[in-house]
């Protein structure tokens, strides 16, 4: 999937060559070109429910019921609170952090991937995120949220291992 993205890109940058003004560098064009035809594959993955690559993992939402306590409103399980990452935080940089984060990312559904790629990591105002994946402020904040813990247990289980 990923050769057909980047071959769309050089069509589709070949089609509009002349269009092309150089403000920016080629390099520069051709990433924009690719980040929008990644955005698209998902979206239209995302509005057929379908999954669009094989992930391992999940791809239906998982239950979050183990995170908290039914008695306690808004309380952790003991077993499941968030750990201490603050030993951790100077090996964040590492290459090997990067690779755990993406296989942490691949277990999310994929328009749950989408969403908290392009919000965290390309760094996208939520509401650009909302149009681009046409999904309400409210939907978005459930999806992080939901996106967040299962990022954070993926993470403390594989990288962390506390």
């Amino acid at each position: 999937m990923a050769e057909d993205l980047v071959q769309d890109t050089f069509l589709s940058a070949f089609k509009s060559r002349d269009g092309f003004n150089a403000t920016a560098s080629e390099k520069t064009w051709l990433v924009s070109i690719l980040k929008n035809k990644i955005i698209d594959y998902f979206k239209k993955a995302s509005t057929k429910n379908e999954t669009p690559l094989k992930l391992r993992g999940s791809v239906e939402a998982p239950s979050y019921d183990h995170f908290f306590n039914a008695s306690k409103m808004g309380q952790w399980v003991n077993e499941v609170e968030p750990k201490d990452w603050t030993d951790a935080s100077f090996r964040a940089e590492s290459k090997e952090f990067y690779t755990i984060l993406q296989h942490c990312l691949n277990t999310l559904p994929a328009k749950w991937s989408g969403i908290f790629t392009m919000n965290l990591i390309d760094d996208k105002e939520s509401s650009d995120v909302c149009k681009e994946f046409e999904i309400t402020s409210s939907n978005f904040w459930v999806i992080m949220h939901r996106a967040k813990l299962q990022i954070r247990e993926c993470l403390e289980k594989n990288w962390l291992k506390i």
